[in-house]
């Protein structure tokens, strides 16, 4: 087999698979709305699901989908199920079971339990309408039947991806429904490069009582002195009503002193930059960064929703670039 066939037989596996997601995008139907609102009622429950073999690695990669997203869930193994695991499931919870064919043996045990009880909601994910899982199911999730990408359409491929696809599906619509953003993601997520991508302006920027700060009428020494102390190059100017009213950069120290011989006794108003460059807390560091490069400016204050008068920190380009934000 010459090299270049590799690059087809991979173009045809892609191919394959592509039409499959197009099969499963023109079979859903309002059965998916029920089971997101299902999902999403669930307040006193669980979400728990379950596969055997390939379906079970599909069902566990879900689980942790929803887990990661707002929607609290848990894997449960089918095989152990029958040994005492079965405890795990209670009332009120909901039930999703993957399986292709719906007759899959390992799930029997699970469905007839359910169906015993009438306050557990049992979601089947499967491609067969006469089987066991599909009628006994209180939603039904039917996949359409897509053929295998491998030459004898037995290896699970298509049909994996459809059920990981269809997964997916579910976990974003509950996502969206719970409004659950990109601060709410970086809960759930609190270490690794997904975290340092998702640190905001508040985790690094500069408050409380090492925040440098000054009146607008004080002098220039003693905003000296705080400047020294705090170690950060820059004091933020405020007016006898807390509000920001400027900021003082060494590079405006050092244009002051090229028009001053001595400035220690000029009012800090008579220095000072007007009209801070300022942004929300919220706002990610990245983006801070961006700001800051964009402008030529190494420090932003930072203020709380539309407050924007009043700053509750300063953030520095140091404190960005040492979190490894770039």
């Amino acid at each position: 087999m010459k090299k270049n066939d590799f690059i087809l037989i991979a173009k045809n596996v892609i191919e394959k698979e592509i039409n499959s997601l197009k099969k499963l995008k023109s079979n859903i139907n309002f059965s998916f709305n029920k089971a997101v609102e299902t999902i999403l009622k669930c307040k006193n429950g669980k979400i728990i699901l379950s596969g055997v073999g390939k379906s079970g690695i599909i069902a566990k990669k879900i689980s942790a989908t929803f887990a990661s997203t707002g929607t609290p869930s848990f894997f449960l193994d089918a095989s152990n199920a029958s040994h005492g695991d079965m405890g795990q499931i209670s009332s009120n919870d909901v039930l999703i079971l993957i399986s292709h064919s719906g007759e899959t043996n390992e799930l029997k045990n699970i469905i007839q339990f359910a169906s015993r009880n009438k306050k557990i909601v049992l979601i089947g994910i499967t491609s067969k309408k006469n089987s066991l899982l599909y009628r006994n199911s209180n939603i039904n999730l039917h996949l359409p039947e897509v053929s295998e990408v491998d030459p004898a359409n037995i290896v699970p491929t298509s049909s994996t991806i459809v059920q990981l696809s269809i997964g997916d599906a579910l976990a974003v619509a509950c996502m969206r429904a719970r409004r659950f953003g990109k601060l709410d993601f970086k809960k759930f997520h609190p270490s690794g490069s997904l975290s340092t991508k998702l640190k905001t302006v508040e985790d690094l920027m500069i408050s409380g009582k090492k925040l440098p700060i000054i009146n607008e009428n004080k002098l220039m020494k003693k905003a000296l002195n705080i400047i020294n102390l705090k170690k950060l190059g820059v004091i933020i100017v405020i007016n006898k009503k807390g509000n920001t009213v400027g900021i003082i950069t060494d590079g405006d120290i050092k244009r002051a002193t090229q028009k001053n011989k001595d400035i220690k006794d000029l009012k800090v108003k008579k220095i000072m930059s007007k009209k801070p460059f300022t942004v929300d807390k919220d706002v990610l560091a990245a983006q801070a960064l961006s700001i800051m490069n964009d402008k030529k400016i190494t420090s932003l204050c930072v203020h709380n929703n539309k407050k924007k008068n009043r700053s509750i920190g300063i953030i520095h380009i140091h404190n960005i670039l040492e979190a490894n934000i770039t």
